[in-house]
């Protein structure tokens, strides 16, 4: 064996998988440590990948080469396309995967992936040069030594792990396995800031236990939507979800036992994630609420294991089981195990570039949760960028950085490094200001062109790309030039209830109106219909984004020049050209801002809390701007 790597990556999850992939894909020799083989992208939590925003993260992952579709794809027991009731700039993708065999799947995927090696260990030093900051590798509890140009540090809850239920405490980064000591020390003595998180999961129920007839269905869609742009369509048999809901019997059991509660008595100091509260956490932030909603998931096609999403708790596991019980679903529910929290160290990505490399110690990126995020899919899109720039760095390439009008990704990593956290980040479709500009169905238009040119994304991805976008050009060219006659559509349109045409127009103005889309109005023009079926592969993909693009194409064209706009105060660099502490014309808060964050760019430092409009006209006064 040769322990001398190009890259080397820490964890085996979302993040660190993706990393590793990306890695070795571009031509990085490539090694992920991970301190268990049989848990490789373990879903700790929910057993579902996408939702709102963070399904077009899924999305751009895989436009840029990534593996999170495929896998989701290959192990969805449930899909479903979020938001439909809204416009296309905030559908989402979602789907509930079987738990077990996207672990095997993921496996696989690694197992297959040249360039790449897994090694079953866990890591206990980061080795630095002390002369040049550079790191060089990594010391394991076993005393293994790799050395490396770049390190990725994606370990997830592991660093400092502890697990709170009621008022008992175990060490540990997930249930039943060990939590990670000293690595994160061997990180911080450095000069990188650490702090403490907190997140936490529901109680896993028994589906032989639970009164079915109680609940309300909730099934899947099975139209051609999916995840990857590539890949086979729903492999595996697709299953309903269940809802049902707390009510004020299960409140009363869980605020009698309040002062148990890790969470309220002090136990637990650090911060939760603000959008995905427990069940107590509720109970006392919303006290007139008398029900709460509750979502029971399968885990698998194979097992009785059920989710009950809704139900996170750190309560002692009697009162857990007791609350459980007096839902008229649940009341005879048994469990595999109670709900609990776990506390863990992260790291402040405000000291990290965008490429997310640290600015403390060269060659060290770090990614996933231990930059102060929350979710899988946050998690795998900061793993993909890390990859990518840690295999660019050993290859001495510039890195690969996207931009807020280019990707959820880029909005990710600009909010971490810019903004901080002061809770576990999640992501909305409203962080990002051009929603119309990153909707899920475009993710390939606007990312694996840059993928394919730094080697991630495949020749038969990009190929399959330029087919996709030539077929849309053609769909949206015909439209925009072919006319249509009043006693055409007249009659069509009346029967819809919307105004009839008193001449000529183009195809494309009609499908701008609200009520008409491709499937209605093709059948009213023959040409159309015979042009819409035109296209060899994923027919429907392509209709869709050809009338997406015409029927918003206003707002799109709108957005575009907003983003463009700030396209040029990004290109105004500015970091390492000032003293901030010696301008006294910007405000104290700004100047610490400033020194402490160090902003590439001006655009980049408006968006830091604290600096204001005014602050910003100063530094472009003394750029001469």
């Amino acid at each position: 064996m040769n322990f001398n790597y190009d890259v080397l990556v820490i964890g085996g999850g979302h993040a660190g998988c993706e990393a590793a992939t990306a890695s070795a894909n571009i031509g990085a020799k490539t090694c992920l440590i991970t301190m268990d083989m049989n848990k490789i992208g373990q879903m700790s939590c929910n057993p579902a990948v996408g939702g709102i925003a963070k399904g077009q993260i899924v999305r751009e992952i895989d436009a840029l080469g990534g593996q999170m579709g495929l896998v989701t794809d290959a192990t969805a027991i449930q899909f479903r396309m979020l938001n439909r009731s809204k416009g296309p700039a905030v559908w989402s993708p979602r789907a509930q995967c079987d738990r077990g065999k996207f672990i095997w799947q993921w496996r696989h995927v690694l197992d297959n992936t040249p360039n790449l090696d897994i090694f079953q260990d866990q890591a206990d030093e980061l080795l630095v040069d002390s002369t040049t900051k550079m790191v060089v590798g990594v010391r394991t509890i076993w005393g293994v030594e790799f050395h490396a140009k770049a390190v990725v540090v994606t370990a997830g809850t592991f660093l400092n792990g502890l697990m709170h239920i009621g008022r008992r405490k175990v060490e540990g980064g997930r249930c039943a396995e060990p939590a990670v000591h000293n690595f994160a020390e061997s990180i911080e003595r450095w000069g990188v800031r650490k702090g403490r998180m907190k997140t936490g999961t529901p109680v896993r129920i028994d589906k032989r236990s639970v009164h079915f007839e109680d609940m309300e269905e909730q099934p899947g869609e099975n139209d051609y939507h999916q995840f990857s742009f590539f890949g086979p369509h729903r492999q595996l048999p697709q299953l309903p979800c269940w809802t049902c809901n707390t009510n004020e019997e299960v409140h009363a059991i869980l605020r009698a036992d309040i002062a148990n509660s890790p969470l309220f008595n002090g136990q637990i100091q650090s911060t939760g994630p603000r959008y995905c509260p427990s069940i107590e956490t509720k109970l006392v932030t919303f006290p007139d609420r008398k029900s709460h909603p509750l979502f029971l998931e399968p885990e698998g096609t194979d097992t009785n294991e059920m989710y009950l999403n809704g139900f996170s708790s750190s309560m002692p596991w009697e009162t857990q089981l007791e609350a459980i019980h007096h839902i008229p679903a649940l009341r005879d529910a048994k469990i595999y195990r109670p709900g609990y929290a776990i506390e863990y160290d992260y790291f402040d990505p405000t000291q990290l570039k965008h490429s997310l490399e640290s600015k403390m110690i060269g060659g060290l990126f770090l990614a996933g949760q231990v930059n102060g995020t929350t979710g899988y899919e946050e998690a795998g899109g900061q793993g993909t960028a890390a990859g990518i720039n840690a295999a660019l760095l050993c290859g001495g390439s510039d890195p690969f950085i996207m931009h807020r009008d280019e990707s959820y990704i880029g909005v990710l990593i600009d909010d971490l490094t810019t903004k901080g956290v002061d809770e576990p980040y999640r992501m909305f479709t409203s962080r990002a200001e051009y929603r119309i500009l990153l909707r899920q169905d475009d993710a390939d238009d606007r990312l694996t062109e840059k993928s394919y040119k730094i080697g991630l994304a495949t020749r038969e991805r990009y190929d399959w790309w330029k087919e996709k976008r030539e077929n849309i050009d053609r769909i949206v060219d015909f439209c925009m030039t072919t006319p249509v006659k009043p006693k055409t559509v007249n009659g069509f349109l009346e029967s819809i209830g919307t105004a009839p045409i008193k001449g000529t127009v183009k195809i494309a103005d009609l499908i701008a109106r609200p009520q008409v889309n491709f499937k209605n109005l093709a059948d009213q023009i023959p040409e159309l219909k015979e042009i819409l079926n035109s296209p060899k592969n994923r027919v429907d993909e392509i209709d869709e984004g050809a009338e997406i693009k015409m029927k918003y194409k206003g707002y799109i064209d709108r957005e575009r020049v907003f983003a463009d706009k700030m396209h040029r105060l990004e290109d105004i660099k500015i970091k390492g050209r000032f003293n901030y502490s010696e301008i006294h014309d910007l405000s104290t808060e700004c100047r610490q801002k400033l020194e402490r964050i160090q902003p590439e760019t001006i655009a980049q430092a408006s968006r830091i809390p604290g600096v204001s409009p005014s602050d910003i006209n100063v530094l472009l006064v003394l750029l001469g701007r």
